[in-house]
């Protein structure tokens, strides 16, 4: 020890076994009174990757901030510990002192609380504003009933929605859970893509070309309520503008999810051919077109093969529904047993509207 000091949030204890699901979310780093960070980066090496096994670094996303801005994150800081025990130095002149102007960017700290859900409805409204475009990045989706209507609503009154999502998570568990809630969104028009790489742990939002979010929370009901958690908005058209930049860039390394287009025009494929024998093979074929057409296309066709992961899913969201991490997991699980259902049923499903190609990237401005 070398003179610093470490405080544990929420430890586990015996006498509330699922307390421990609140976590201290947060992803924050001030220095003196001058400069704050904020992202979606823990302190652990596998954000760098292993280059000797070729495993690449993790893509996550972190801005820098100067300016007033810095002391309420000082000050999100400062109650988190307080609440652990004695509370900071009151003389800290960060905690004293507003650190002047340092630009013309409209910015905002949101400091969630556990129990809360300021972010939650914040997130919630957007959809309902986004009038272009809304464009979402997120780690470990899991979206509530109202919240996955919300997009879907605005994507059917024409707004550009999309959702970048990790191909391959760390957590295989909650991959396979987001993946549940694939088909109502497509079929609504909203636009899904899985990162390429080894894991997309970012948390941004941008709006309209006009307003951003970029910070620690997810868009599930842990984050919205469970956890402290830490995001910076930003109402800045120049910031918005890099940020849809980014976006399409990393659009670029992703590959879209589509509903199959076999049923379009009425026209439905079963199962023929000289023998019986013939459907496993046929399966086989289609899997390898889709496997080639998404390597060819960068898009992926969600087919009933899936199903399985839908049921999975729901089987895990009701045995947790009674925890408190998924309080609302019972009508989580019904909605997907629900989709369940519909992929059993009709095996192969067409989108509502055509699905465009990916743009190119306009680059930074």
């Amino acid at each position: 020890m070398v003179g610093g000091e470490v405080r544990t949030y929420n430890p586990f204890s015996v006498a509330s076994p699922f307390g421990w699901v609140s976590r201290d979310h947060r992803k924050l780093l001030v220095v003196d009174a001058e400069v704050g960070f904020v992202s979606g980066v823990c302190i652990s090496k596998e954000w760098l990757g292993d280059p000797a096994r070729g495993s690449a670094a993790w893509r996550d996303t972190g801005i820098a901030l100067r300016g007033p801005a810095v002391r309420d994150l000082a000050v999100a800081f400062a109650d988190n510990w307080a609440s652990l025990g004695d509370g900071l130095p009151a003389q800290l002149s960060i905690l004293r002192e507003t650190p002047p102007i340092a630009g013309d960017t409209a910015v905002r700290v949101v400091a969630t609380l556990p129990s809360t859900a300021g972010l939650y409805r914040l997130d919630q409204m957007l959809t309902a504003l986004a009038r272009r475009t809304l464009w979402l990045t997120d780690a470990y989706f899991i979206g509530t009933s109202p919240y996955v209507q919300g997009l879907a609503a605005a994507a059917r009154d024409g707004v550009d929605v999309r959702l970048l999502v990790p191909g391959s998570s760390d957590l295989p568990v909650v991959g396979a859970l987001s993946r549940t809630g694939y088909r109502s969104l497509l079929a609504a028009g909203v636009r899904v893509y899985e990162w390429n790489g080894t894991m997309l742990h970012a948390k941004s939002a941008v709006v309209d070309g006009r307003w951003a979010r970029v910070g620690s929370s997810n868009l599930n009901i842990a984050s919205w309520m469970g956890n402290c958690e830490l995001d910076v908005a930003f109402e800045d058209e120049a910031f918005a503008r890099r940020m849809e930049a980014q976006y399409e860039e990393d659009l670029r390394g992703a590959t879209e999810v589509v509903l199959s287009a076999r049923r379009r025009g009425g026209v439905q494929a079963k199962g023929s051919g000289p023998s019986a024998g013939s459907g496993g093979a046929a399966a086989g074929a289609l899997r390898l077109a889709n496997t080639v057409g998404a390597a060819i296309t960068n898009r992926r066709v969600l087919a009933s093969s899936e199903a399985g992961i839908l049921l999975g899913g729901a089987l895990v969201l009701l045995a947790t529904a009674g925890s408190p991490l998924l309080a609302a997991g019972a009508g989580v699980a019904a909605r997907r047993t629900r989709a369940v259902v519909g992929v059993r049923r009709e095996r192969q499903i067409h989108p509502r509207r055509p699905q465009g190609e990916v743009p190119a990237a306009r680059g930074a401005s």
